[in-house]
């Protein structure tokens, strides 16, 4: 049993700074890329940014230079910094991640969803 919990959501005002958290835990062999999605309401869920498992990084235009991501592999848990935030960043934050539990077994997981409310 593999289970994402996710943390460090809230209400900010828009130009303020969030960290999001989100530790893995259960029968974990290895841990590939660990994602931060988002979906605001009425709209699809988007990729906000991805780490791999060797810390390379990828992210939505609409966030460059402003989010941050990040991860503790000792933990397992990956991380999102979020400054300069605006209120089209409001929205449910996911994590996923693509977990092995054994040698032959690997799937993708995800969290329970944070929410980030910016108020401008």
């Amino acid at each position: 049993q593999v289970q994402l919990v996710e943390s460090g959501g809230g209400l900010v005002q828009a130009g303020g700074s969030l960290r999001l958290s989100c530790a893995a835990s259960g029968s974990i062999f290895s841990i590939n890329n660990m994602d931060w999605y988002r979906q605001a309401p009425g709209k699809q869920r988007e990729l906000v940014a991805s780490i791999t498992s060797g810390a390379s990084t990828n992210y939505a235009d609409s966030v460059k230079g402003r989010f941050t991501i990040s991860r503790d592999n000792a933990k397992n848990t990956v991380y999102l910094q979020m400054n300069s935030l605006k209120a089209e960043d409001t929205a449910v934050y996911y994590c996923n991640a693509r977990i092995r539990t054994s040698l032959l077994t690997s799937r993708d997981y995800w969290g329970q969803g944070t929410q980030v409310t910016v108020s401008s």
